[in-house]
C-alpha cells in the first residue's frame, strides 16, 4: 500500500459523491480506484483479520450475502459487505470506498463478498476466501455463459480456493458431490458442510428447485448428502431451519422455498465460520430484523398503496418466484428490455401462476405479449414507453385485495425503482 492506494481512495470516493448525487450506486468510482491502483481490492482487504467469505451461484447470492452479514454481526463481527449487489471487482471496489480508510484499511472483522459466477475464478485467486459458500447451479444468461456446464467449472475453480471450507447445497444436481470431484488433497484439508430443504418441501414445490440438469456421468443423487442446516418446516414469508437438532423460527424477506434455501445457506456458513461461538438463536434475531435487498422480493409503498418487486433474472429465478405466489395478482406489470437480451426462454416457463398482465412495457414488452397470447393469458396495455406504462398502472383502482405486483428484469428493476423515487440502492429508501 501506500501513495497510489491513498490516490484511489481520494479520487474514487470523489467520484463515488458524485454518481450517488445523480441516483443510485454506480461501479463507476470502483473502476476508476482499480485504474489508478490495480491491487486496490488485495491491500484493502488483506488486512481484515478472519479474511473473506466469498457467496456464488446462479440466484440468490445478493439476499444470502445480505442474509450472512446480517448473523455475523448479530454474533459481535464487524462485517465489510458488498450490499448493493455490484458482485465484479469494479463494483466491489465501489462498495470498500465507502468504508475504507485515505490509507486503505477496512475496519472489519470479516469480509462477505458476492461474487459475479463469471469473474470468481479470477477474484477469489486474488483475494484467496477462507470459506466459499455456492448457492446453485441453474439456466441463467445463456448468452453470456452459453451452458450451465460451463458455470460449473467456474464455480469449481472458485470453491478450489476456499483455504479453510466449503459450503454446499446438497439438493442441486451439481453441487452435492462437487467436494468429492475436487479430490482429496482439497476435503483433506479443508471442513465442507452442505445444507437442503426436507424431500417433502422440495417435492410440495411445482417446479422443485429449478436446478440445471446434469448428464452424461455418474453421480450422486441431489438430496443424498446429510445437511448441517435444513429447512423443515414453510409459511408466509416465514421458514423453519433444522440446526444441530434445534429448529429456529425465521422471518425470509419473500415467499418461497428458494429464499428458505438462502436462509439455510447463510446459516450454515455462520455456523461454519464461527465454530463454537456459533449461537442458533442468534440467528433469528438477525433475519427478523433483516431489510430486504433492493428488488428482490421488496415492498416498496408509493402513494399509500404496497407494490411488490418480483425479479425475473433468469428462468429459474422467475418460475421460483411465479411457483411462490400464493394466487394470481390482482394487478400485475411487466418489465423487460435488453437486459435479457433473448427472452425466447420464457417459452420454457409455466405462467399458470398468472390469469392477466395489466401493463407490459420496455423494449422487450411485445416478445413477452406474444408469449402470452399462446398461454391465453390476457394482456391490457403494451407501452414501450416506460414512464407512460407506470403512470398507467400506478393509476389503476387500488387492489381489492393484496397489492400491485411488478416482474421486472435486473435493468428495468433499476430503472423503474429510480423513477418511483427509491433512489437510494444501499440504504433501501427514497432519496
Amino acid at each position: 500500500m501506500g501513495v497510489r492506494t491513498t490516490t484511489a481512495v481520494l479520487v474514487g470516493r470523489a467520484v463515488r459523491v458524485a454518481a450517488r448525487a445523480r441516483g443510485g450506486g454506480s461501479a463507476i468510482p470502483g473502476n476508476i480506484a482499480l485504474k489508478i491502483d490495480p491491487e486496490f481490492l488485495q491491500h484493502s482487504i488483506a488486512r481484515i483479520p478472519l479474511g473473506v467469505v466469498a457467496v456464488s451461484g446462479s440466484n440468490g447470492k445478493s439476499t444470502t450475502t445480505n442474509m450472512l452479514a446480517a448473523i455475523l454481526r448479530e454474533h459481535g463481527l464487524k462485517v465489510f459487505t458488498n450490499p448493493s449487489g455490484g458482485n465484479l471487482p469494479q463494483g466491489i471496489a465501489s462498495s470498500v470506498l465507502a468504508s475504507v480508510s485515505a490509507s486503505g484499511v477496512l475496519d472489519a472483522d470479516i469480509a462477505i463478498l458476492e461474487v459475479d459466477e463469471g469473474y470468481g475464478p479470477k477474484l477469489t485467486k486474488m483475494l484467496k476466501p477462507t470459506t466459499v459458500l455456492l448457492l446453485n447451479i441453474q439456466i441463467d444468461q445463456l448468452n453470456r455463459y452459453h451452458e450451465p456446464d460451463r458455470v460449473v467449472r467456474m464455480l469449481a475453480e472458485v470453491a478450489g480456493t476456499a483455504t479453510k471450507s466449503l459450503v454446499l447445497n446438497r439438493d442441486d444436481n451439481h453441487l452435492v458431490d462437487l467436494d468429492s470431484r475436487l479430490g482429496a488433497a482439497f476435503t483433506s484439508s479443508r471442513a465442507v458442510s452442505f445444507f437442503g430443504a426436507t424431500p417433502e418441501l422440495i417435492g410440495a414445490s411445482a417446479h422443485g428447485l429449478a436446478s440445471a440438469d446434469r448428464f452424461g456421468d455418474d453421480q450422486t443423487g441431489a438430496g443424498a448428502r446429510p445437511a448441517d442446516v435444513t429447512v423443515t418446516d414453510l409459511g408466509d414469508s416465514q421458514a423453519v431451519l433444522g440446526v444441530d437438532g434445534t429448529d429456529i423460527a425465521v422471518r425470509l424477506p419473500a415467499r418461497g422455498l428458494h429464499y428458505a434455501l438462502d436462509a439455510a445457506g447463510a446459516t450454515a456458513t455462520a455456523r461454519s465460520v464461527l465454530g463454537a461461538r456459533f449461537r442458533p438463536g442468534l440467528v433469528t434475531a438477525a433475519l427478523n430484523g433483516l431489510t430486504t435487498v433492493y428488488g428482490r422480493g421488496e415492498l416498496l409503498r408509493v402513494d399509500g398503496e404496497d407494490i411488490e418487486i418480483i425479479m425475473m433474472k433468469n428462468p429459474a429465478s422467475l418460475q421460483l418466484n411465479l411457483d411462490s405466489l400464493e394466487s394470481a395478482p390482482e394487478q400485475v406489470f411487466m418489465a423487460v428490455d435488453e437486459g435479457t437480451p433473448d427472452p425466447s426462454w420464457v417459452y420454457d416457463i409455466d405462467l399458470s401462476s398468472l390469469d392477466h398482465v395489466d401493463v407490459i412495457t420496455g423494449s422487450k414488452a411485445w416478445q413477452f405479449a406474444v408469449r402470452f397470447g399462446y398461454a391465453n393469458i390476457p394482456v391490457g396495455t403494451v407501452d414501450l414507453d416506460v414512464r407512460a406504462a407506470i403512470k398507467q398502472f400506478l393509476a389503476l383502482p387500488r387492489p381489492a385485495r393484496g397489492r400491485k405486483t411488478m416482474i421486472l428484469n435486473y435493468e428495468q428493476m433499476m430503472l423503474i425503482r429510480k423513477i418511483l423515487g427509491f433512489k437510494e440502492l444501499e440504504g433501501g429508501g427514497k432519496a
